[in-house]
């Protein structure tokens, strides 16, 4: 039955985004898992209509923060005004109140800002003025940021990015998919003609299901081995923390429940790692210099891993 709703969903959101199968569904794979995703790619490759159609799509309550240098972090929690009316504080919430979070740019708005964001992906709450405030259920937040502009812009601090459950790039499109869009938009706006297929309700429910997805002794040891195996590597100063690792596992089960399975298998940590592992790696300074990437890290971990091989059928 889940896996209906999960086509629908994907389906919709490629009336909107082109040739984007892969990511969408590592977006609702993040999203099942109650995680957070990075979106990091140039300028108008479909970043923010990609969360705008999520949003659309699980008739989700969505909220866009346009970051900028002289954002406050009032500004995306929200701040308590005075009225005089009832002698009393008001509190008039922030942006970050919402279902579905776009955090644009995020990259150009100060450490202090941005850490305004760190409360609210890691404990689904905020305070402001001492006072606790639940957020919503379910809570996800998409941030997006361009890599080829430095200028006035600040890096994510470490504490941030291993909050994100997956870095991913969307890429620029093939040609045929190119004319496609130019096709599409030709006439109308698609994001305006996409209707919702799951309610909140439903996607709730998915999110508990996911949960009881089963992942065996192997497998854990499987993740456990490949994160301390990160922090040993000779180009790597600072590897996966362990809720790198409970991110991977959470991921892993959620994408499994997409495959109409009951129990993660080894295929799908080899999958997702590299997405769940790469941003939370400090790479040395000569390996920075040598051109060594972090996803090359992680594959050639895996590659010299045992893959744990299935021991009874008791999942």
């Amino acid at each position: 039955m889940h896996s209906q709703w999960i086509d629908k969903v994907l389906t919709n959101i490629e009336k909107v985004i082109v040739g984007k199968r892969e990511i969408a569904e590592l977006s609702i794979t993040a999203l099942l898992a109650g995680g957070h995703v990075l979106l990091e790619d140039v300028p108008g490759v479909g970043k923010t209509m990609l969360v705008r159609a999520l949003a659309t799509t699980i008739g989700a309550q969505f909220k866009r923060i346009q970051f900028t240098p002289d954002l406050l972090p009032s500004d995306v929690s929200g701040v308590s005004v005075y009225n005089p009316q009832t002698m009393q504080f008001e509190f008039r919430p922030g942006p970050l109140i919402g279902n579905i979070i776009l955090a644009d740019e995020i990259n150009r708005t100060s450490p202090k800002t941005q850490s305004a964001l760190l409360e609210g992906m890691e404990e689904s709450s905020i305070t402001v003025d001492g006072t606790t405030i639940q957020l919503p259920k379910p809570f996800f937040v998409m941030a997006t940021q361009n890599p080829i502009e430095y200028e006035g812009t600040y890096p994510l601090p470490e504490a941030q990015l291993d909050r994100f459950i997956f870095k991913l790039k969307m890429g620029y499109p093939t040609k045929q998919q190119e004319m496609d869009i130019l096709k599409r938009a030709e006439r109308q706006v698609p994001i305006e003609q996409i209707q919702s297929v799951l309610t909140i309700d439903e996607l709730l429910e998915l999110q508990q299901q996911v949960q009881k997805v089963v992942v065996d002794d192997t497998i854990i040891s499987y993740i456990v081995d490949c994160a301390e195996a990160t922090r040993q590597h000779e180009s790597v100063s600072l590897g996966v923390s362990p809720r790198g690792t409970l991110a991977l596992m959470k991921a892993c089960q959620a994408y499994a429940f997409i495959q109409e399975r009951s129990f993660v298998l080894p295929d799908d940590v080899q999958y997702l790692a590299p997405y769940a592992f790469s941003h939370r790696l400090i790479l040395r300074p000569q390996a920075k210099y040598e051109g060594v990437q972090a996803e090359e890290i992680v594959r050639q971990i895996l590659s010299r891993l045992e893959v744990p091989v299935r021991r009874s059928s008791t999942i």
